[in-house]
């Protein structure tokens, strides 16, 4: 039998999995409320990211902003319903803006993202994301090399490339989510999302999105849009869906990475809450 989709309904905690019985989950009901409200996205992401990062925000239905000053960030972030930091070009004024706009949304009690890219690369990556840890980001996403570094335990990445495959997070992923209080999220393949008790896998996408340089970034901001208003774990694994929905979409119609991101763009506009109930690929992991 096909795995069951994963329960993501706004405002209806996830059923364990031994206990779903015949409930019929609704992953679009996540993608429905996030468009109704169009949060504000405040992103601090990498100079790589920030048009695409941007322009997959809008296609979504959400509106992004793209904040980096240390002058205005706490006074932003207080106007923003979310937060997504991505530590891809990283200095050292960036990194203060960025701990400045988690500390205040975080006060605030609104959702933050955390993309540790590259942390296992050098100290400076590492010490920067100690700090941003410490500020309890809602979610926490990056590949398995990225997670294992976080977690303290190597990883074998090449830069913002994870040369780990995503079961080898599985473990250190759950046992960080349980010690930071966060969602953490291992992209991959076939993405793997735990609380620290409750895991999924997300197998939707396709082989191209790697091929489009910052479409991992930019899934950040979808993520962040999806925390407003609605549970972290179910909303975590219902933009994980839609996202990869859009790259299946996407590649039945392109020739190549360049058609593809314009495709892509498209398919997250596209895209019904209905038709992401019904091709999402979510197990119980």
């Amino acid at each position: 039998m096909p795995p069951s989709p994963v329960m993501a309904m706004a405002g209806l905690p996830l059923a364990p999995c031994a206990q779903r019985g015949s409930l019929m989950d609704d992953t679009g009901t996540s993608l429905a409320k996030m468009r109704a409200t169009a949060p504000l996205v405040h992103q601090i992401t990498n100079y790589v990211a920030m048009n695409i990062a941007a322009n997959v925000a809008l296609a979504a239905g959400a509106s992004p902003a793209m904040v980096h000053a240390r002058e205005e960030v706490v006074e932003f972030a207080g106007l923003a319903q979310a937060l997504c930091v991505n530590i891809g070009t990283l200095d050292a004024a960036w990194a203060e803006a960025m701990e400045m706009a988690a500390q205040a949304i975080a006060a605030s009690g609104r959702p933050w993202v955390l993309d540790p890219v590259g942390v296992g690369a050098t100290q400076f990556r590492r010490d920067v994301c100690a700090r941003l840890m410490a500020l309890r980001p809602t979610v926490i996403r990056g590949n398995a090399s990225e997670i294992l570094a976080l977690a303290g335990l190597g990883g074998a990445g090449r830069g913002a490339d994870s040369a780990d495959p995503v079961a080898a997070a599985e473990a250190c992923a759950r046992d960080l989510a349980a010690r930071c209080g966060a969602v953490v999220a291992v992209s991959g393949p076939v993405d793997y999302v735990t609380d620290g008790v409750q895991s999924f896998r997300v197998a939707n996408g396709d082989a191209l999105m790697p091929r489009v340089t910052a479409l991992g970034c930019s899934l950040n901001g979808v993520i962040a849009a999806f925390l407003v208003g609605q549970p972290a774990l179910p909303a975590t694994v219902a933009a994980l869906a839609y996202f990869g929905l859009a790259g299946e979409r996407a590649a039945q119609v392109a020739n190549g990475p360049g058609s593809f991101q314009v495709a892509f763009l498209d398919a997250l506009y596209a895209l019904t809450p209905q038709d992401v109930t019904a091709g999402a690929q979510v197990s119980c992991a």
